[in-house]
Order: C-alpha cells, then sequence, then structure tokens
C-alpha cells in the first residue's frame, strides 16, 4: 500500500511522529579524553542539555577510533594529551576518515601553542579546560552549526600570519617545534624514556631520536640532559 492509499488519519499520525522526532533529535557527542573524571565532568555538564547526550567515551587514539566507526557522531571532543598517541594526530585521521564528523579540542595547554595545530589538523575549536565548565557548551553548539569556535587574541594571530607571511610572524622556539617534535617534548617532560615515547606514538626510536636531536637543535640546548630538564620544566608549568 503506497502513502497516498492509506487513510487520512494514519497519514497525520505519521507527519506528527516526524516532527515530534525533529523536536527532540539532539547533538551526538563522543568524548576522548584519558582521565575517567573529567569525561564524567563533561558528561555531568551535558546531561543537563537536553539537545546534547554523550553516546561514546574514549581513552587513547584506537580505541576513538573503532567508538566513532560504531557510533558515528555529529561531534567528537578530543583531548590533546591521550592515554597513546596524540590528540592533534587523532584530529587528522578523524577528518579524513569521517569528515562529517565535526571536531572539537580542548586542552590543559595555552591556545597559543595548540590552538593553530588543532585548527590546522582539521578541528573547528579549541577550548582551554580551565575554561570549559562555561564555554563547552557554546562551543559544541557553535560548531554543530558550522561555526569555528576560537577565541579574539588566536583569530587576530592567524589573520596577522596570513598578513605578513608565516615566515615573517614571531614565533617562541617552542612554536616553531612541529606537531611531532612538540608531542615528543611533551612527553619527555613527563618522564618517558625514548622507547616509551616511540610506543605512545607509534613511531620507530630511530624516529624520537631524530626528533630529540630537531628539538635540541631548535631550542638551542646544549646537550640531551637540558633538553630533558626544558621538558620537564615546560610540562610543570604548562599542566
Amino acid at each position: 500500500m503506497t502513502a497516498q492509499n492509506l487513510p487520512v488519519c494514519f497519514q497525520r499520525h505519521n507527519r506528527s511522529d516526524h516532527h515530534t522526532a525533529m523536536s527532540i533529535s539532539r547533538t551526538r557527542i563522543v568524548v576522548v579524553d584519558d582521565h575517567p573524571s573529567t569525561r564524567d565532568g563533561l558528561a555531568t555538564r551535558v546531561v543537563l542539555e537536553s539537545d546534547l547526550e554523550i553516546v561514546g567515551e574514549a581513552s587513547d587514539v584506537n580505541e576513538a577510533v573503532e567508538m566513532i566507526e560504531e557510533e558515528q557522531p555529529d561531534l567528537a571532543v578530543i583531548d590533546v594529551s591521550l592515554k597513546t598517541g596524540s590528540g592533534i594526530d587523532l584530529v587528522r585521521k578523524v577528518k579524513e576518515r569521517f569528515p562529517r564528523v565535526k571536531l572539537l579540542v580542548w586542552s590543559m595547554y595555552e591556545e597559543s601553542l595548540y590552538g593553530e595545530r588543532a585548527l590546522r589538523a582539521g578541528s573547528m575549536g579549541y577550548i582551554n579546560k580551565q575554561n570549559a565548565t562555561d564555554m563547552i557548551i557554546d562551543a559544541i553548539r557553535a560548531i554543530t552549526a558550522g561555526e569555528l569556535f576560537i577565541s579574539e587574541e588566536l583569530s587576530a594571530k592567524m589573520l596577522h600570519r596570513v598578513i605578513v607571511g608565516k615566515e615573517s610572524a614571531a614565533i617562541s622556539p617552542i612554536e616553531s617545534l612541529s606537531d611531532r617534535e612538540l608531542e615528543t617534548f611533551r612527553l619527555i617532560g613527563q618522564g618517558m624514556t625514548t622507547r616509551k615515547i616511540a610506543e605512545a606514538m607509534v613511531l620507530s626510536p630511530k624516529t624520537i631520536e631524530t626528533y630529540r636531536a630537531r628539538i635540541k637543535e631548535k631550542l638551542e640546548l646544549d646537550d640531551m640532559p637540558s633538553l630533558t630538564r626544558e621538558a620537564t620544566q615546560w610540562v610543570l608549568e604548562n599542566g
């Protein structure tokens, strides 16, 4: 029986159900963070919103990719620092494999260091976790609506680089590190050995040693012990 042959009352009922389903449509979110308490905190905040729901959680890159593939969420909230792998690398993977999924990066690290990297990788926004309680819901809704969610400072910084050129814009030594070098630097600061860093980043120890040498050169450090001290101090100061 076609829709044209259905009783009028049935057709009206069907339209009503469709309208109700549309009115309660929710933004489906996957949260990727290696701290269960942080994921719980975000879930507690999101559950208060009738138009949002968390449909999955993950703590590392592989788990996140599987979760996103299974749930096909509207949006993924991704931390920079994960159990294994890098949140920035995960953003790239998700953008490539699931282009429909919108991405928001949050972190304890300053926007000046990771914000632009997150956007280049494919995220539509970046927020510091210290401001997340006040901003996370606004960020989720803005990104779901197709808008970027970044601070005025980051927007101005990126515009400045477009105008004067990347090479002419003044950047700090840490900012000069590539994404992989910065991830290596962060893990060195957390006290990880070359072998452990290689395992976490799914790279060879030889590659990590190459990154270490490049970091030492870019930061103008004398030796590897100096690099370790610098990285440890940076991690202590930045979260």
